[in-house]
């Protein structure tokens, strides 16, 4: 009779406790593009703040230069119903979420929803743990695109064990969703996540400073630079469909012209997610010009998925390549440096190779084109020195092109 049972339960495809194993494919082949509401507004999220949201990705430009996901975070919640279902806070979200997720999906974009593995959610609102698959059958009823997933009050869990349970529910509830694993990068989820999750943090909270540690006693945030260090070693474990998280950006949340500019060019050869955290309603053009500058952007997005890397370091000047799928290279110099310096880099006595994607830069046997992509002027070619001065906190972003 033991055995008979068994063989039902296998064909019914219940007996293996990894029935999927596996997360949605075919989805993240470039890192996601879209907006975050935490590092603007934290807890003060409504319905009216989401679709005047949407409505600005759109009028903008943001959408059409590539922007799709409308990310609300923590504390939407309200209570869990007799059932355990999981229902919206009424005052805030009125209309309810399969409303707010057809508004957004009315506008051409994608909808995407936070929760937590643990019982409660960083902001003390109800977690999904014990209520994965009610969870992720009421996402899907709600036509929910994106789970940010966090990793509060998970007392006695283990990372990989409740990510992977998360992972198997949204497969049963059947519409395929981006998962993005935000335990901080404490449980080395590189190692482990590219079968469970389509992203995964890589460190703590972003904080929108240059280079400093926000300390909040138990743990930290950090500022751009901090968090594009902790990046360097990582770089192996990225490519489509599973990429290394940063976090969202703090373009337009306090940091300089420059440094935003900064920020925003690393995230791209970092090949990051590009998750705006900014108020999209209220946007300054230099801001919006930043967000939506469509030739850095494209290097963020390359086909080819490979992060960029570090080269040289002298003198706080920094040189980053990222080899590109048309065969040609990004290249960004990042002053981290509190003055200007000056640049004068000589392409044909730079060899330089990148083991991962065994691509190599050899300016003595090729020359290429140069681009700024800041400015959209054409510089040349690497047959002469690269002549410049950079500003302090800010970069020299070009292509390469054959």
């Amino acid at each position: 009779m033991k055995r008979f049972i068994l063989v039902v339960l296998m064909a019914a495809g219940l007996a293996a406790p990894n029935v999927f194993s596996q997360k949605f494919e075919g989805l993240a082949m470039t890192p996601p593009m879209g907006w975050n509401s935490w590092n603007k507004f934290a807890c003060n999220v409504d319905e009216k703040l989401i679709r005047e949201t949407a409505d600005a990705m759109v009028s903008s430009g943001m959408k059409d230069a590539g922007y799709q996901y409308v990310v609300i975070d923590d504390c939407w919640h309200g209570e869990r119903d007799a059932q355990g279902l999981i229902r919206p806070n009424a005052q805030r979200f009125p209309s309810g979420m399969k409303a707010l997720g057809d508004y957004i999906h009315a506008k051409g974009l994608k909808f995407g929803i936070y929760s937590d593995a643990g019982w409660k959610t960083c902001g003390g609102h109800p977690g999904s743990r014990g209520h994965e698959y009610q969870d992720a059958q009421t996402y899907a009823s709600w036509g929910v695109d994106y789970l940010k997933y966090d990793w509060c009050n998970t007392d006695g869990l283990k990372a990989e064990g409740a990510y992977a349970t998360m992972r198997e529910a949204l497969r049963a509830a059947g519409r395929p969703i981006i998962f993005s694993i935000c335990e901080w990068g404490d449980n080395k989820p590189w190692e482990w996540a590219s079968n469970v999750g389509h992203l995964w943090r890589t460190t703590g909270d972003i904080y929108p400073c240059w280079d400093c540690e926000k300390n909040y006693g138990t743990w930290s945030a950090w500022g751009v630079m901090k968090i594009v260090d902790k990046q360097i070693p990582l770089r192996k474990y990225a490519g489509p469909g599973h990429w290394n998280d940063p976090d969202m950006m703090e373009v337009g949340n306090g940091l300089s012209n420059t440094e935003g500019r900064a920020h925003f060019s690393m995230w791209a050869m970092l090949a990051a997610p590009m998750m705006s955290g900014n108020d999209l309603r209220n946007m300054p053009a230099e801001i919006k010009a930043i967000l939506t500058n469509k030739d850095v952007i494209a290097v963020g997005q390359d086909a080819l998925g490979v992060e960029g890397f570090r080269a040289i370091e002298e003198n706080g000047l920094e040189t980053w390549l990222k080899p590109l799928n048309d065969g040609g290279w990004a290249v960004c110099f990042l002053n981290r440096a509190d003055t200007a310096k000056t640049l004068d880099f000589s392409w044909k006595s730079q060899y330089m190779q990148d083991g991962l994607s065994n691509k190599e830069l050899n300016a003595a046997r090729d020359t290429y084109k140069i681009r700024d992509l800041w400015t959209g002027k054409d510089l040349g070619t690497t047959a002469s020195n690269l002549k410049a001065s950079i500003q302090s906190h800010d970069v020299l972003m070009l292509r390469l092109t054959r």
